[in-house]
C-alpha cells in the first residue's frame, strides 16, 4: 500500500523509507547529479542509512520521496531544510534521480507541491535556495516557479576544474499568495463558456 503524504496531479510526496536507501545512494553518487550540487563527496551505504534514520527525529529538515501516481515509482526527493520557527524560513532542495524522468515536468510539479506545503500548511514566510550558476536548466525552472534572484556568491564553489558562482534565490509567502490568485483567475477565464455571435449570411 502506497503512503501518500501530499498529492499532486501526476506525482505525490511521501516519507523516505530505509528501503529507498539504494536508490538515494545511486542518485547522489551519479556524476551528472552531484556536479550540479553544492556537495561532492561520495556517500556509502552506512552514511546514507544514518541520514535516513536521523530524518524521523529531525524537526528542522523535512525530506520527501517524489513518487509517480502511475505505478508508485520513486523518481527523486525534495525537502525543506534548516526550518526556523522564529523567522519562518526554510531552504528548498530537489533531486530527480533517474535520467529518463527528467525534463518531463515532474520536478516542476514537485517544486510547486513543496512550496504549497511550506506556505499553506507549515506557515512559512520565506523559502530560499542556492544553485550553481552553471546549472542553467535548474535556474530557469526555479525562476518559472516564482523564485526571485537575491544575490550571487562569486566563485564560491570549485567544479570541473574552475570556480563557479552560487546564486541565491528567495520566495515570499506574499508572492506565493499573489501567484495563487493569478493562477486561479486564469483557470476561471479558461473555464468560462465561449459564446459565438450569430452570423447572417
Amino acid at each position: 500500500m502506497a503512503i501518500k503524504y501530499y498529492k499532486g496531479d501526476r506525482i505525490y510526496l511521501r516519507p523516505i523509507e530505509m528501503s529507498d536507501e539504494i536508490s538515494l545512494r545511486q542518485w547522489i553518487n551519479d556524476p551528472d547529479v552531484w556536479q550540479t550540487l553544492t556537495r561532492c563527496f561520495p556517500t556509502n551505504e552506512l552514511r546514507e542509512r544514518e541520514y535516513i534514520e536521523k530524518l524521523s527525529a529531525d524537526t528542522n529538515n523535512v525530506v520527501f520521496g517524489i513518487a509517480l501516481e502511475d505505478g508508485n515509482k520513486l523518481i527523486g526527493s525534495c525537502g525543506l531544510h534548516n526550518i526556523t520557527s522564529t523567522h519562518r524560513c526554510a531552504m528548498f532542495g530537489i533531486l530527480i534521480g533517474e535520467e529518463d524522468d527528467r525534463s518531463r515536468g515532474y520536478g516542476k510539479e514537485a517544486t510547486e507541491l513543496t512550496l504549497k506545503l511550506g506556505f499553506e500548511e507549515y506557515n512559512l514566510n520565506r523559502i530560499e535556495l542556492d544553485v550553481l550558476g552553471t546549472n542553467t536548466r535548474a535556474i530557469r525552472a526555479y525562476e518559472r516557479a516564482g523564485f526571485k534572484r537575491e544575490g550571487c556568491l562569486r566563485e564560491a564553489y570549485f567544479r570541473g576544474g574552475r570556480y563557479v558562482d552560487v546564486l541565491h534565490y528567495g520566495f515570499l509567502q506574499t508572492e506565493w499568495s499573489r501567484k495563487r490568485t493569478m493562477d486561479e483567475e486564469a483557470e476561471e477565464i479558461d473555464d468560462e463558456p465561449v459564446t459565438l455571435a450569430a452570423m447572417s449570411v
